[in-house]
């Protein structure tokens, strides 16, 4: 059996296939994700996320991010330490952050790549409407919670697959750069082995808390 990018088991089973990927889904996790061979190349994925328009002067968008913004700010203390992973070609989310009075670190593979990032601690990491790119979201996950201090919060915006909809029909597959799909499921199992606090906030928001050692 196909290995799981996000527990790594060999428990992945055919799920889906449409015009642009076959995805395969893991029943331990719940995580459904697109078959690793059939991935974009990097300089394909660079090109998508160059049309991306994430303009900080668009109160449209900042209004989108408001989402995750206003409750991990009532999460955090004032002066906190962050990163924005995943920042993309217009970073807004940790501009809003530094108005609020916080310092935040960026990064992102494309337009922010800095690995000095990584030798910091932080008090609060945010990775919005970026999970759903990761390749292996285990790593990705991993590595961001051991960046976060005791205490600390994690914010994910990421659309939950909906229970009500055929997976085929939902639009958030239609952007061929989503090769990796979430429930609530995956991230109640994802807290469980973070041994972590966990909120759901509608269908797109996750927080999860550092409990103090």
């Amino acid at each position: 059996m196909p290995v799981c990018t996000l527990c790594h088991q060999n428990t992945a089973v055919h799920y889906h296939r449409n015009d642009i990927y076959t995805y395969l889904h893991c029943p331990v996790c719940d995580l459904v994700f697109v078959t690793p061979e059939e991935r974009l190349p990097p300089a394909d994925e660079k090109q998508r996320y160059d049309n991306h328009e994430n303009d900080p002067n668009d109160p449209n968008y900042r209004d989108f991010l408001s989402q995750i913004f206003d409750p991990l700010k009532d999460r955090i203390e004032p002066n906190s330490y962050g990163l924005d992973f995943g920042s993309g070609p217009g970073p807004t989310l940790s501009i809003m952050f530094e108005e609020a009075g916080h310092r935040v670190e960026t990064f992102d593979p494309f337009y922010a790549n800095t690995p000095s990032v990584f030798n910091n601690s932080y008090d609060f990491i945010t990775s919005t409407e970026t999970a759903e790119h990761f390749y292996d979201p285990g790593k990705e996950f991993e590595r961001l919670w051991k960046l976060l201090k005791p205490g600390g919060n994690l914010g994910i915006m990421t659309l939950l697959r909906p229970e009500d909809e055929p997976f085929g029909e939902w639009y958030y597959i239609k952007e061929d750069t989503h090769v990796s799909l979430y429930s609530e499921k995956t991230f109640r199992w994802l807290a469980n082995q973070l041994s972590a606090g966990l909120t759901i906030l509608g269908d797109r928001v996750i927080l999860l808390h550092k409990r103090d050692i």
